[in-house]
């Protein structure tokens, strides 16, 4: 598995940023190996590996202009592909297509839904016949609140599924859980179930997860805790709101637009966490540096855990300024639009 000349180690099968078609072949023997120091002794301290994960979640920037804007009582919430707004056109009873000279046209509501209640209902019926076709996959029966900014009104709930396809900005709770021995600090890491949907077989953090709507961030993240990792509300409680990490990722006729609000969490010596969902095969306890070597020379880790542990590393005093190239990684954790 070694390789001669060590840039990044990839899963045998590619899994792309988008919903994993494929799964990954690689177990913790193979983690813990890529990530020790002795694997790669030449090993350059720069950055780049960072900078090449921050990339791949933020892909396609040129290719916006293919974008229509998606607008909500005068507010854009999110971004449509001209190409999938035009499996909107049918359904003129809830999209209508305006085309402008000035701004090349937009995608709206139609003017008789005028309650979230009634916007939730009409598009969710639309989304559940694209699924139908096989144009928006995986659908996940969970809503997420389509509004202009965290925290502003929202005017109706989508499909989680669909979020990509309609551009809107979706939010999550993301944590580190941690543990500090002998004076050094060990990051637990899950690795998700074979059978998952998106990224089966990948790396992932402890905890994470959507944010749908109707519950709060620290809310969400107790349920995640137990849910995903079997930590009691006790200890979960503790966990601690560390800010945000952004990215804005273009591939084909999705628009990803995420914010992810990062916590951490440290853990006893004695905690063992213990899946309860099925989403988690299983976990293991590894040295933070060895965790960055991970990121640095593989492509394991679930794309955007990638930036919430980068961000994790500047904090705990892992990247530091005599790092070349500190400052522009600093900012790229925010590539998004972080509001």
């Amino acid at each position: 598995m070694k390789p001669t000349n060590l840039r990044s180690v990839s899963a045998s099968t590619e899994v792309s940023a988008g919903a994993a078609s494929s799964t990954p072949t690689f177990s913790w023997d193979d983690v813990v190996r890529v990530s020790q120091p002795e694997f790669n002794p030449n090993d350059s301290s720069n950055l780049r590996g960072f900078f090449d994960k921050i990339k791949a979640c933020n892909r396609g920037a040129e290719l916006q202009s293919e974008f229509l804007p998606f607008v909500v009582e005068d507010q854009i919430v999110g971004y449509i592909h001209k190409g999938f707004a035009e499996n909107l056109r049918s359904f003129e009873d809830v999209f209508i297509l305006s085309k402008d000279n000035c701004d090349g046209g937009k995608v709206m509501l139609h003017q008789s839904l005028k309650s979230a209640d009634d916007r939730t209902r009409a598009v969710g019926e639309v989304i559940k016949c694209l699924a139908e076709n096989e144009l928006i996959p995986g659908i996940r029966n969970e809503l997420f609140p389509v509004t202009s900014s965290y925290g502003a009104p929202v005017f109706f709930s989508l499909e989680r599924a669909a979020a990509p396809y309609f551009g809107i900005k979706a939010y999550g709770v993301h944590m580190n859980g941690y543990v500090e021995k002998d004076k050094q600090k060990f990051l637990w890491l899950g690795k998700r179930s074979l059978v998952k949907s998106t990224f089966p077989g990948m790396l992932d953090h402890l905890v994470a997860g959507g944010l749908p709507h109707g519950i709060a961030c620290g809310e969400n993240l107790i349920k995640e805790c137990e849910e995903e990792a079997g930590i009691p509300r006790t200890l979960s409680s503790s966990a601690i709101s560390v800010g945000a990490v952004s990215y804005s990722d273009i591939d084909g006729h999705r628009f990803k637009r995420d914010v992810l609000f990062t916590y951490d969490l440290k853990l006893p010596e004695s905690f063992v966490p213990n899946n309860q969902d099925g989403e988690v095969e299983s976990f293991k306890l590894i040295p933070v540096k060895h965790v960055a070597n991970i990121i640095k020379r593989t492509d394991f880790f679930k794309t955007n855990c990638n930036i919430v542990i980068i961000d994790f590393l500047f904090r705990h005093g892992y990247i530091t300024p005599e790092c070349f190239g500190y400052l522009d990684l600093l900012q790229s954790l925010k590539s998004g639009d972080c509001s």
